[in-house]
Parts: C-alpha cells; structure tokens; sequence
C-alpha cells in the first residue's frame, strides 16, 4: 500500500540534522510560538496518547519518564486524570523553559539519540509523543527506553506515519517482539495532526524482563 507523503506537511519535517531540528526548536519557542501552533494545527497526540495509557495504567504515582517532552503538553493532560509523578527530558531548553512551573519532578536536555542517563529499571511507565518523526529520534531509542523501565511497566509512544517504514521503525517493533522485550497491548493508526491530514501510529506496549534464578555452585552438576 502506497504511504501518503507527509514529509511536507510541517516546516520542520524538513529537517534531517539533530543541530538543525534543536535550533528550530529553540525559535519556535520564542513567544510561546510553539503551544499556539499546537493549538491551531488541533495536535490530539498527547490526548490520544493519554486516553489510552490512563486505560492500562491505574497507579496514579506511577513514575513516568516523558521522552521528547517539550513544553509538557501530554504531562498537563495526564495531571488532569490525577498523575504527578514526571519526569521531563527534551533537546530544546527552549521548550524546556516553557513548562509550567511544578510540573514535573525533574527536566532535563537530553538528546534522545543517545544512551540516557538513567538506571535500569527506574520507571513504571516512559511516554514518548511527538518524538518519533522526521530528523527527529530513530528506533534504537527503544531499547534505551525498555532499559530504564521495570519488569511489566509500559511504553506509549506514537510514531509519524512518514518515518513508520522509512527509518525502520516496523522491523525494529517486529524484533523486538520476536525477542520477548515487550507484549503489544495496542497499535493503531490515531489522528495525530488531523489539520494537516498527518497520522502517527500509536502503540503502548508492556514490557518483558525475565529474572534468572541464581543456583548456588554447589548444586550444580
């Protein structure tokens, strides 16, 4: 099936370098540009993305790493559902500075790209919206995000529809899949930027960590 071409949808979809997509951040920050046009353009990903894990995740003190955060868009829609317990991190300080006062427990600059330096095992949940889209963060982020989760905790993530087989996004699912890593709870096609006929596949996914029991030598053969 042929995909729709999405790649000239949004100005920075344009953008294939990380230096180039942190500066074009950082301007569109300015004035509060950026949360204004997500207003405009109707971007339902945080609250589509939010409606589905609110149905999977009941603990309300979930401590949740928000990856690509920007200006805290999905964590303002959690917090109406009674989570409190984020844990920010983006490239653009921009947008960084732009969160709300007290939304989070922590922000960082992070560039997702890259290992994050976080423990293993440290959240119930990692959201990631709007992050997973031209030049922006490609696949091997899942490993990193299946790293620093616990055993049966989740990810939500949505995925631009352009990039789904362009960077790989679907053999890296199938794989780890096919690994045991995480269970598909649900992965759909979601409206995403409906405005400007743009949709991102949308999945949350539990994962998978198998404890080997330890044997002591003496009981060994």
């Amino acid at each position: 099936m042929a995909q729709k071409d999405v790649g000239n949808k949004v100005p920075i979809y344009k953008l294939k370098k990380t230096e180039e997509v942190m500066k074009y951040y950082d301007e569109w920050g300015e004035g509060n540009k950026y949360d204004k046009d997500m207003v405009d353009w109707n971007y339902t990903g945080p609250k589509e993305t939010s409606e589905v894990f609110i149905k999977h995740n009941k603990n309300k003190d979930a401590k949740i790493y928000d990856a690509g955060c920007g200006t805290g868009l999905v964590a303002v829609e959690l917090k109406k559902y009674g989570y409190n317990n984020f844990y920010g991190a983006d490239l653009s300080q921009k947008l960084l500075d732009l969160v709300p006062q007290g939304l989070y427990q922590k922000l960082e600059k992070v560039d997702l790209n890259k290992p994050i330096q976080e423990k293993d095992n440290i959240f119930d949940a990692v959201m990631c919206v709007g992050t997973f889209t031209f030049g922006h963060v490609k696949p091997p982020a899942l490993d990193e995000f299946i790293r620093i989760t616990k055993n049966k905790g989740l990810i939500c993530f949505t995925i631009n529809e352009g990039i789904h087989e362009e960077y790989g996004f679907d053999k890296k699912i199938a794989q780890l899949n096919k690994d045991n890593k995480w269970k598909e709870i649900e992965f759909f096609k979601s409206d995403y930027i409906a405005s400007k006929d743009v949709n991102a596949w949308l999945g949350i996914y539990e994962v998978i960590k198998y404890c080997l029991l330890y044997t002591s030598p003496s009981t060994r053969d």
